[in-house]
C-alpha cells in the first residue's frame, strides 16, 4: 500500500458557525455533530473565528480509491504508529483515508510506516500536488 506524504501544514479546529468556512478552498474536511463543528484545513486557510485550534499537523494520504469492503487499513496504520508512540487524527473521504500526525512526528511516522512495509512517498509531482490543493 502506498502512502503519499502531503506537504501542506494543517490545522484542526472547532468553529461556532459553518459560515466561517471558505468553501472555495480546495482542501478541507468538515465534521458536524450535535455537539460540535470541526474543520481540518491548511493552516493558511484557517478561519479567524475558531473556538479552539491546534496547528502543527502533517498528513499522509492512502493512494488510490479504497473499496468499502477492505477491512483493517486504518487499524494497521494506526497500530504501527501507536507502537511508535505517535498519536493520529484520521479523516476519510469517499475515496480514501487521511492520517494526520503532529509535524514533529512526521518523519518518524514515515520511517515507522516504511519499516512496517508501507511504501511512503511524496506526491508524484508538484503539479499533482497543486491540482489536489496540497
Amino acid at each position: 500500500m502506498i502512502l503519499e506524504m502531503l506537504s501542506a501544514d494543517l490545522t484542526v479546529c472547532q468553529l461556532k458557525s459553518a459560515a466561517a468556512i471558505d468553501l472555495q478552498k480546495d482542501f478541507y474536511f468538515i465534521g458536524r455533530t450535535d455537539e460540535e463543528l470541526s474543520l481540518v484545513c491548511r493552516t493558511a486557510d484557517t478561519p479567524s473565528e475558531t473556538i479552539v485550534r491546534e496547528d502543527g499537523w502533517k498528513g499522509f494520504r492512502i493512494q488510490g480509491q479504497l473499496d468499502f469492503s477492505l477491512i483493517g487499513i486504518l487499524s494497521q496504520i494506526s497500530g504501527v504508529l501507536a507502537d511508535a508512540k505517535i498519536g493520529i487524527f484520521a479523516v476519510s473521504t469517499y475515496n480514501t483515508d487521511y492520517i494526520l500526525v503532529k509535524a514533529e512526528n512526521f518523519a518518524r511516522a514515515a520511517d515507522a510506516l516504511s519499516a512496517a512495509g508501507f511504501t511512503v512517498q511524496s506526491l508524484r509531482s508538484e503539479r499533482q500536488e497543486s491540482e489536489n490543493g496540497l
